[in-house]
């Protein structure tokens, strides 16, 4: 969906309920912890089931749960345990808008997410080959000593120039 030119609520809000699925699942954006963003690099992430989040505002702050369900029709999010009881007594899932929510815990299950979700992390001593810490750090390859020098630039080819149409100097009669 195209980022509406106009500040009219109005057609702010047909922007809103006329775009395609693939701009809605944007809406469902939830900011990550402070945890998450110093480790992922981003800010926020589209929230899946079966990431776990906090409620940050409302009669259920501070709860943290697990996404049971995602609409994007209508930009709520379901978690379990989050129940309104309705009048026969029996208990309704809530659902939640996304503004209300930190996401604490990724859902890493999909490996386009966790190709997408690259942690900024070094690999630790641990990590690497047994006995490199007791061995001396592998100095780095030194750089070529001549210079390489820059391929040619190839001169792009362009097309012919069309002849002229011989024009009427005279303007058509009976027009």
């Amino acid at each position: 969906m195209p980022t509406p030119l106009s500040s009219l609520p109005r057609k702010q809000r047909k922007a809103a309920f006329s775009a395609h699925n693939f701009a809605r699942r944007r809406f469902l954006t939830v900011p990550l912890s402070k945890e998450l963003r110093t480790r992922y690099g981003r800010r926020q992430l589209p929230v899946r089931k079966g990431d776990t989040v906090r409620v940050v505002s409302g009669s259920y702050e501070g709860q943290e749960e697990r996404v049971a369900q995602i609409n994007t029709r209508d930009r709520t999010v379901t978690l379990d345990n989050i129940t309104l009881k309705k009048a026969d007594q029996k208990l309704k899932p809530l659902p939640v808008r996304p503004n209300h929510l930190l996401l604490t815990k990724l859902n890493l299950s999909d490996a386009w997410r966790r190709r997408t979700l690259k942690a900024i992390e070094e690999p630790s001593v641990d990590e690497t080959e047994p006995g490199a810490a007791d061995a001396a750090p592998a100095e780095a390859p030194s750089p070529p000593e001549t210079p390489t020098e820059p391929a040619p630039k190839r001169a792009r080819a362009r097309p012919a120039p069309k002849p002229a149409a011989d024009a009427p100097s005279t303007p058509k009669e009976g027009t």
